[in-house]
């Protein structure tokens, strides 16, 4: 069941599902502001002693709660409008790269120190916000030995302050007219400022109504055996830009940590053999229809045990696997979703940096071309429209030039 394409009556127009479409841009900066604030809350809480399976808990109901509560008066006989989680939420730390969302009784603590990811999603009828963000984790609450205040240093403040910089870079790159090669350049000069490298394999998607992994991609580090398409970024377009800097040579393996995370492919249907196998994808078609799911929230576990082996082997699944670094390096992320409008490029996920005056590394930015880019505003302003005397004058000074 693929909602890509919804079917539409011979004598209806069919919708527009574009930023052109008030009521879509609308849908983003609500399901937008309600991931922000799920981010903020989990981040909140990346504190020592902390568990890692509670607050991807956290994260997803908070994100489920919120949007249930919206766009449920059914108008003209529509149907209902499906909202939730897009993208299950994930607790990467230190040279973990990403996808750690666990079952009970994989989790984690997490220890003062540690640099934790969190990265998340949802959506309202089918419009996609992403985001995530990288704390460095504090003392647990009412714990004053090391405060808040405690300096990051060393390489954790190197691999911040260059996910950091990419990202703001990109921010100003990702605009109608500037082509993706442009944004995969300012990451890696901003990565090379802090000795530090993109995540190989790492891309920026694209998305859509109900696709969260469009075609057109943005990848961290071009190497001869991964390469994109070139393209240019156009009008009324959404992208989630995902900027992941390792310590290391940027070289993500699979970890020895289970895959949770699985999107249905498709584009595949297979008739499966067993009972519980088919009971299992049924229900990935009837909740999970697109877009990625944590298999923690299946309903029947044995089910699901089978199903997903069952799945794996017929290509029925795309698997996110937990993917880290080598032992003893850091990986820093930053995600955040840009709507191409008219009026510019529009940020509407992403926190601020926080522990900003605490991140320390010895490194800064010396490229001027670099340097240039990050001067520039993220938000550029429309211009006024002129008033009518206004209008007059320029045109009096105009026929004055003219003359003369």
């Amino acid at each position: 069941m693929d909602h890509a394409e919804d079917a539409t009556p011979a004598d209806e127009a069919p919708e527009d599902t574009s930023l052109a479409n008030p009521d879509v841009t609308t849908k983003y900066r609500t399901v937008g502001d309600i991931v922000n604030a799920a981010l903020e809350s989990v981040v909140s809480k990346c504190v020592e002693g902390a568990d890692v399976l509670e607050l991807c808990r956290l994260g997803d109901s908070f994100i489920e709660d919120k949007t249930a509560g919206l766009y449920n008066a059914k108008k003209g006989g529509k149907k209902k409008v499906e909202k939730g989680l897009a993208f299950p939420t994930c607790i990467s730390v230190n040279e973990v790269s990403g996808h750690f969302s666990p079952l009970p009784g994989d989790s984690y603590t997490l220890q003062k120190g540690d640099l934790a990811k969190v990265d998340m999603g949802g959506h309202i009828d089918g419009y996609i916000c992403v985001a995530a963000h990288t704390v460095v984790v504090g003392p647990a609450e009412g714990d004053e030995s090391n405060g808040e205040g405690s300096a990051v240093t060393g390489r954790k403040a190197d691999v911040l302050r260059a996910a950091w910089t990419a990202a703001e870079a990109a921010l100003r790159k990702v605009k109608v007219g500037n082509k993706n090669t442009d944004v995969t350049a300012v990451i890696n000069k901003a990565a090379s400022e802090f000795q530090c490298s993109p995540m190989q394999g790492n891309l920026s998607h694209q998305m859509k109504r109900h696709v969260i992994d469009g075609n057109q991609v943005i990848i961290a580090k071009e190497l001869p055996e991964e390469k994109v398409d070139e393209f240019e970024f156009g009008m009324n377009e959404v992208y989630g830009i995902d900027i992941v800097m390792s310590t290391g040579e940027g070289k993500p393996k699979e970890s020895e940590h289970k895959t949770t995370i699985y999107k249905r492919a498709v584009e595949t249907n297979y008739g499966l053999k067993t009972q519980l196998a088919r009971s299992f994808l049924a229900e990935v078609n009837r909740r999970f229809p697109t877009l990625p799911f944590n298999i923690r929230s299946v309903e029947d576990e044995r089910a699901m045990r089978v199903g997903v082996s069952e799945c794996m082997r017929h290509e029925l699944l795309h698997p996110y696997p937990v993917l880290c670094e080598k032992q003893g390096e850091y990986v820093a992320q930053f995600k955040f979703t840009l709507l191409l409008l008219p009026g510019g490029t529009k940020k509407i996920t992403g926190l601020a940096l926080g522990q900003d005056s605490q991140i320390q590394s010895e490194f800064t930015v010396q490229d001027e071309d670099l340097k240039k880019i990050l001067a520039t505003s993220a938000n550029p302003k429309k211009a006024k429209k002129k008033g009518r005397s206004e209008q007059e004058a320029t045109n009096g000074k105009a026929e004055q030039e003219q003359e003369a």
